[in-house]
C-alpha cells in the first residue's frame, strides 16, 4: 500500500512540475539573438563577438574558421544605432562594411563601438580583411540587414 501512495506522490509532481514548466514556455515570449537589448528603438545596441571553430581532420589537417557572432542582425532604416563588437578569438580583426566608409580593426579582449545610421534597405556585409581571402576556408563575414 505503501508503495501505491509513492508513485501516487511521485506521479503528482511530475505532472506539476510539466505543467509548470508549460505554462513557463506558453507564456513567455522568446527574444530572437539579433534584436537590441534595448527596451526602447531610441537607443538601440547589438552585440557581436569574434569566434574561431577549429578541428583536425583524420589525415591530421588541422581546419579552423572564424565568424562573427550572431552572423546576422536586423536594423531599422533611419535610425541611429550602435554596434558593439568585441573580440574573444583571434587577436585582430580588421573589417569594414560593405557599401559604406566605415573600417576598423577588433583586438581580441577589447570592444570596438560603431554608430550606425542607414539610409537605405538592404543587406550590408561586414567583412573580417585577414579572413577573406583564399588561404582561409570560410570567409568571416556577418549580415546587417536593414529593414
Amino acid at each position: 500500500m505503501r508503495f501505491v501512495f509513492i508513485r501516487k506522490k511521485w506521479l503528482f509532481f511530475v505532472v506539476a512540475a510539466i505543467l509548470m514548466g508549460s505554462l513557463y514556455f506558453f507564456t513567455n515570449e522568446a527574444a530572437p539573438t539579433f534584436q537590441s537589448s534595448q527596451a526602447s528603438n531610441k537607443d538601440m545596441t547589438f552585440n557581436m563577438i569574434t569566434a574561431e571553430f577549429a578541428t583536425t581532420t583524420a589525415d591530421g589537417k588541422k581546419i579552423e574558421a572564424y565568424r562573427w557572432d550572431p552572423g546576422t542582425i536586423v536594423i531599422p532604416k533611419n535610425q541611429d544605432v550602435t554596434l558593439e563588437l568585441f573580440g574573444v578569438n583571434g587577436d585582430e580583426h580588421p573589417f569594414y562594411i560593405e557599401g559604406t566608409n566605415i573600417k576598423g580593426t577588433v583586438k581580441k579582449g577589447e570592444e570596438t563601438v560603431i554608430p550606425l545610421h542607414f539610409k537605405e534597405e538592404g543587406t550590408y556585409r561586414l567583412i573580417c580583411d585577414t579572413h577573406s581571402h583564399e588561404g582561409h576556408s570560410v570567409p568571416m563575414v556577418a549580415y546587417i540587414v536593414v529593414d
